[in-house]
């Protein structure tokens, strides 16, 4: 066994996977943790980590760094968005990194639209195969700032990124609590063009399963199952059925915080831009079903961060 530390740091949250390696390609959890930081906060309008988010990241990734040291990683793999590289103080970042996990030798690694998607497939498609979901695959990863198309059977086929997220959306179009109908139309457009440009690459025609990771599908996900808690063994390989995914986006989308927060299983960081993932999920689980036909969807808790972790096999 090797033990690995895998950090997946993203727009809106940054997450660590501490996990022990087979010598068969499998992977055992050890520690699975998630904060939100939002690292893209205002990014889209400055151009730079705001002083805030750089403060929150690297609190974080001081913590994580502390949990690799105490569980005995071997190696650890960062993996962040491009904000991280785009950012005009993205130096101070990575300096802030490579200092908070110190003789762990650790930077921010930004890596090709082609690697990530390779590496969300993996994760996410591992258990779904041994489960015996039919392929093609189409993973759709959303996150705060992009939202990954990535579709495939053993390996990835087709993959595109595209800019639509759901901090992006809420701070270009969601201003209101709740939104207005012009608000929801104008970020609906937005999405809509994203989407016909995400299948202009990737077929969205003959798929088998459509899986969807992240915070905003695994929170619509316990949505629809009127879940007590967020049970991440309840939402992990959930399989439901189009219309009950649609009906949960629609309820998050235009509740105002005020409900949103009351939910058990609702993470205080994602009350104010829940509604913009279940808008980009919505979008996507209508047109995917449309064209290929499919009745259900399945969410997935395994995703990058995995993939990050079973890519430091020795």
């Amino acid at each position: 066994m090797t033990r690995v530390g895998a950090v997946d740091c993203g727009t809106n949250s940054i997450r660590l996977l501490i996990a022990d390696l087979d010598g068969a390609g499998g992977l055992t959890e050890v520690t699975r943790t998630m904060q939100i930081v939002r690292l893209g906060e205002g990014i889209d309008a400055t151009g730079r980590i705001s002083d805030g988010a750089m403060m929150r990241t690297l609190a974080a990734a001081e913590g994580y760094a502390a949990l690799c040291r105490d569980a005995g990683c071997e190696s650890v793999r960062f993996v962040a968005t491009s904000a991280s590289r785009d950012a005009a103080n993205a130096d101070d970042f990575v300096a802030g990194v490579r200092e908070a996990f110190g003789e762990l030798d650790v930077a921010p690694e930004v890596v090709s639209g082609a690697e990530e998607a390779e590496l969300s497939f993996v994760g996410a498609t591992g258990s779904l195969r041994a489960a015996g979901a039919p392929g093609p695959y189409l993973v759709v990863d959303i996150g705060g700032g992009s939202t990954e198309f990535v579709r495939g059977t053993e390996h990835v086929q087709a993959a595109r990124s595209v800019d639509i997220g759901c901090v992006r959306m809420t701070e270009r179009h969601l201003h209101d609590d709740p939104p207005t109908e012009d608000q929801v139309w104008a970020a609906l457009a937005d999405i809509v063009r994203a989407v016909e440009a995400a299948a202009q690459e990737v077929d969205l025609t003959g798929i088998g399963t459509l899986v969807g990771l992240a915070g905003s599908v695994t929170t619509v996900t316990a949505h629809a199952l009127d879940l007590p808690t967020y049970d991440s063994t309840r939402i992990h390989g959930a399989e439901l059925p189009v219309e009950a995914v649609i009906d949960a986006c629609t309820d998050l989308l235009l509740s105002p915080r005020s409900r949103r927060r009351e939910l058990p299983f609702m993470h205080e960081g994602r009350v104010d831009v829940i509604g913009a993932g279940a808008l980009i999920w919505r979008t996507v689980v209508q047109r995917v079903a449309h064209d290929s036909g499919l009745a259900t969807v399945r969410a997935s808790e395994t995703d990058i961060l995995d993939g990050i972790a079973l890519s430091q096999h020795p």
